[in-house]
């Protein structure tokens, strides 16, 4: 019995070995033109789309298991998260048994969400993938009966062309032995000859119909699957992204209530600690966007960019009326003018006593403390001054106003504009044309580059006036 086992081992693999021959053989006679190929061009369009899907398909696979793994990464953060707020919390602070039951609820909700993931989608997806590995076997076993089929085809067709030149050759006997053999042997050879040739004959239609039938099966199975199989890719993504958008639509609502929970417990710490409320002052956003349009961006602490010290800024006083106190008769255009050169000068001449008496009081006091700068304006005649220009320190840029300092960093976003950090100085000056301020914006120049460089042009600038404060 071994000996028979080894011998159809054998024996099939040498049939194997075979058919690898003649298929290779058959191969190159197509390549090279001297063996036609059995065409299916509607076949070969449904093998690119099963190609096509798998490859698609495979993709999928691969984004969603990348996915997962995202989501189970974000899980451990916020995992560590949670459990860094409740070392944090102490245990005297109200909300502490409120903060450790969000976050369990919390943790229990990205296992949920992860394992749903695996469930309605990873495995569907694997599910999905895994009818693809048979049928592209089946494929390629197709692939090779065809080239059986057409080697039997064109092993038959060859018998069939052959035939008359065998008949020719068993007529006119051309051998030494049929030369020598008597008449009556020669009819027995010529016999033999036809039967031969009718046995080969015989054999290779019968490989040909078992071919053909072979090949036939799986190509119809095949015709049938293949564009089933490429028409139901529709529904698999229609139903596969359904999934993933519905769990995280679910667990982003949830997750919101975690959020909103833990906020709550957070404010009432606050209300009940407010006094040690770590003020945190985050970078001004970016205003460059702002900026053409020439309204500043708002600063870190929320100032509102129209602050109570516009007016002031834009140095625009207000008209006022002409009436005297108790409704009596206005002056006149001459007389209200001098009355306020008079008030004017009164007021310089109070605030220089001031100043002055400041001064002593105070000795060698620090140079940091911003100076009393009395700006005197001349009296007007008749809606004229009387001198050229108001009277300007010799140590300030030309026109000062006043001086402001930078609450926030500003980083500045084109190269009109100063680049301000925390605690910066600046001197105001006013516009060469007062049409081109915007409304928010200052021009000045830091005090440090103008105690040390003396070049006005060169180091002026625009900024956001509700970064600053001012300070004289």
């Amino acid at each position: 019995m071994a000996e028979m086992g080894k011998g159809v081992t054998a024996g099939k693999i040498a049939s194997n070995v075979q058919k690898k021959l003649t298929r290779a053989q058959e191969k190159v006679l197509q390549k090279l033109g001297k063996a036609d190929e059995t065409k299916d061009e509607q076949f070969e369009q449904c093998v690119q789309n099963f190609n096509k899907q798998l490859f698609e398909g495979s993709k999928l696979q691969k984004d969603l298991r990348t996915y997962l793994a995202s989501v189970k990464a974000m899980h451990e953060a916020s995992k560590k998260l949670t459990e860094c707020l409740q070392e944090v919390y102490e245990p005297e602070w109200p909300g502490r048994d409120e903060t450790n039951k969000i976050a369990e609820n919390n943790d229990l909700l990205w296992m949920d969400f992860h394992q749903k993931l695996v469930d309605q989608a990873l495995l569907t997806m694997d599910t999905y993938l895994g009818q693809f590995p048979d049928i592209k076997s089946r494929i390629a076993k197709r692939g090779r009966k065809l080239v059986d089929y057409d080697s039997a085809r064109h092993h038959y067709e060859s018998l069939q062309t052959a035939k008359k030149k065998d008949e020719a050759k068993i007529a006119k006997p051309v051998s030494l032995l049929e030369k020598a053999a008597p008449q009556w042997c020669q009819g027995k050879l010529q016999a033999h000859l036809v039967a031969q040739t009718n046995l080969l004959r015989n054999q290779a239609e019968e490989e040909l119909v078992k071919a053909q039938k072979v090949f036939e099966e799986m190509n119809i199975d095949l015709q049938e699957e293949l564009p089933s199989l490429w028409n139901s890719r529709v529904g698999f993504y229609v139903n596969t992204f359904q999934s993933i958008a519905g769990l995280e639509e679910n667990f982003h609502k949830e997750m919101s209530k975690l959020n909103q929970n833990l906020n709550d417990v957070l404010v009432n710490l606050e209300k009940e600690h407010g006094t040690s409320t770590y003020p945190v002052k985050a970078q001004p956003s970016d205003s460059s966007s702002a900026k053409a349009n020439k309204t500043p961006s708002s600063p870190p602490d929320g100032t509102p960019v129209t602050s109570p010290e516009t007016k002031a800024v834009n140095h625009e006083p207000e008209p006022s009326t002409l009436e005297t106190p108790g409704g009596g008769i206005p002056k006149s255009p001459s007389q209200s003018t001098e009355a306020a050169a008079a008030g004017a000068e009164a007021a310089g001449k109070e605030a220089g006593a001031e100043a002055a008496k400041a001064d002593t009081d105070s000795g060698s006091a620090s140079s940091s403390l911003p100076a009393v700068v009395v700006e005197t304006f001349p009296a007007a005649v008749n809606g004229t001054a009387e001198s050229g220009a108001p009277s300007e320190r010799a140590d300030m840029p030309p026109g000062f106003l006043f001086k402001v300092q930078a609450m926030h960093d500003y980083a500045a976003t084109d190269n009109d504009e100063l680049q301000l950090k925390t605690g910066d100085v600046v001197l105001v000056i006013p516009f060469d044309n007062p049409e081109e301020q915007d409304e928010g914006w200052l021009m000045g120049v830091k005090e440090s580059d103008w105690l040390q460089h003396k070049e006005f042009d060169q180091c002026r600038g625009v900024f956001p006036e509700n970064f600053t404060e001012r300070v004289q």
